[in-house]
């Protein structure tokens, strides 16, 4: 297996993954430019509907070519529809061999229609060597960002992987104007750590199970400077990790739980507790899930790998922010040694818990991990987990669930909503939580009712956080997980789903 060029100033998540994973995803080196480097093969420019029809943006940035080329989409009706892609060969004017226009719509545009737009781009200009995207021109860090994040491809376990690898440039590059040093560390540091959270999230059950996951988090920890302790499953066991040592029961490949540390590079304030639901493969246990699309369930880790992520790329970049990140793996299997409903189990911390539904593992796991996070008393606390088919329910395939501290709740949505992530904040009815009281236990791990399931779930982890924390829980089953077409920087399969909201908050923090 080659290992893909990594972005410039980036963390090297790709080189230490590739000697833990299968296979990882392609990465390209992001480089800051005001005019067309000697190097270029292709340009990327943006069209937008004008009063008078068809317009180029930031035409400067091509100098003297911009009206005939202008000339030459016209000729071919190029679209100016957002995410709308025509590719004419370049004029004699450009040195290059081919130039790439992307619609943007009108010119009513933010950070977002930029990213989306340099990634859609990305993902058809897949065969170019160095790409000038003069899409920086408009926006260099949401250019930089959506090109690197749409240029993301997983070939896994194809036979025919080195073939294609070969027949593709061995390293792509993205020019970006306006990206100075700093726009250039920060976006290549931001699209690497989405890029980690894919490869987790992409991985096989086969090759990704609790011990896997927790050698390749320490590896990555490790080399960003992180402090890093594993507990595996007699640890677990000898500590009381109720919840861990259930779901990971029915599996021949124990539990594991992940720490890792960064102290912080200033003075904040603040501190962060990160926990992501790390749940390798979630066949439902003893209440089996139906096998149609059961396959998906390898990314029933992504609010780990997220969270993973996030902790290393907050290094990377000496954020102020202290940020912990405690992760719970375990393999949810109907082996012998399973959990099974009507089974009481007790949490770390020491509430008990009647289980009706080996299906709603994941709280089990979250739960153990909330009350470990709570020990170090942050200031704020972020779970994230693919947690329920509730909240594609409510809010579709792509709008993460934001559930919590009401302050800190609107504040993370807002955020996720500037990152593009598009959080939205829920409720957490009392009524909800009441219906989780259990006649036998402290507490019942799902009601009998199938209304509110995301708010329920939510209700289930607030019981786990310590007195005085701001929490919020993300909910991203549907959007760490993209099982439709590829849009804008997002790819099939693992998103990175909510890396870049989580990173949002804790610069947030670091200021505040």
């Amino acid at each position: 297996m080659s290992v893909p060029a990594n972005g410039l100033g980036s963390a090297l998540n790709d080189k230490i993954l590739a000697e833990h994973l299968p296979a990882v995803g392609t990465r390209v080196v992001i480089e800051g430019a005001e005019q067309l480097p000697a190097e270029a093969d292709s340009v990327l420019v943006a069209l937008i509907d004008g009063e008078d029809g068809l317009e180029l943006v930031a035409p400067d940035a091509i100098g003297g070519a911009a009206e005939e080329l202008l000339a030459a989409f016209e000729a071919v009706s190029a679209s100016a529809q957002p995410e709308s892609i025509t590719t004419v060969p370049a004029p004699a004017s450009l040195d290059v061999n081919a130039v790439t226009a992307v619609g943007l719509g009108s010119d009513n545009l933010d950070a977002e229609d930029i990213r989306r737009a340099s990634g859609a781009a990305a993902r058809r200009m897949t065969k170019a060597k160095v790409v000038f995207n003069t899409l920086g021109a408009i926006d260099a860090a949401a250019a930089a960002e959506g090109f690197a994040m749409g240029a993301y491809a997983y070939a896994g376990h194809k036979s025919d992987a080195v073939e294609k690898e070969e027949s593709a440039p061995t390293t792509q590059k993205v020019v970006v104007p306006g990206a100075g040093d700093d726009v250039v560390k920060r976006a290549a540091a931001i699209s690497d750590a989405v890029a980690t959270a894919r490869d987790f999230v992409n991985t096989a059950s086969s090759h990704l199970y609790p011990e896997t996951f927790a050698n390749a988090a320490e590896a990555l920890g490790r080399d960003a400077g992180l402090e890093v302790e594993v507990l595996d499953d007699e640890a677990l066991l000898a500590e009381g990790f109720g919840g861990l040592n259930a779901v990971g029961g029915g599996s021949s490949r124990g539990p594991r739980l992940v720490r890792l540390k960064w102290a912080g590079n200033g003075d904040s304030k603040n501190t962060l507790g990160l926990v992501g639901k790390g749940v390798t493969f979630d066949t439902g246990g003893i209440s089996l899930k139906p096998g149609a699309s059961m396959e998906n369930m390898i990314s029933d880790m992504g609010g780990a790998a997220a969270v993973i992520a996030t902790v290393v790329l907050a290094a990377r970049l000496g954020v102020s922010t202290p940020v912990t990140a405690t992760v719970p793996m375990a393999e949810n299997m109907p082996g012998g040694k399973a959990y099974r409903p009507g089974d009481v189990i007790t949490q770390y911390g020491g509430k008990t818990i009647e289980i009706l539904n080996t299906d709603a593992e994941g709280r089990l796991i979250l739960a153990d991990a909330l009350v470990r996070a709570s020990e170090d008393k942050p200031t704020h606390l972020i779970d994230t987990a693919t947690l329920t088919g509730a909240q594609l329910i409510a809010l579709g395939e792509r709008t993460p669930g934001v559930l919590g501290s009401e302050e800190f709740r609107d504040r993370v949505a807002e955020l996720s909503q500037g990152v593009g992530e598009n959080g939205w904040a829920m409720p957490i009815p009392e009524e909800l939580a009441e219906a989780l009281k259990s006649p036998v236990a402290d507490l019942r791990n799902v009601t009998n009712s199938r209304f509110g399931g995301m708010s329920v779930a939510a209700a289930y982890l607030r019981e786990f956080v310590g007195e005085d924390i701001e929490w919020v829980h993300i909910d991203v089953a549907g959007p760490a997980f993209n099982t439709t077409g590829e849009y804008g920087y997002t790819p099939k399969r693992g998103t990175g789903v909510p890396v870049r909201t989580m990173f949002s908050v804790i610069e947030d923090l670091a200021t505040n």
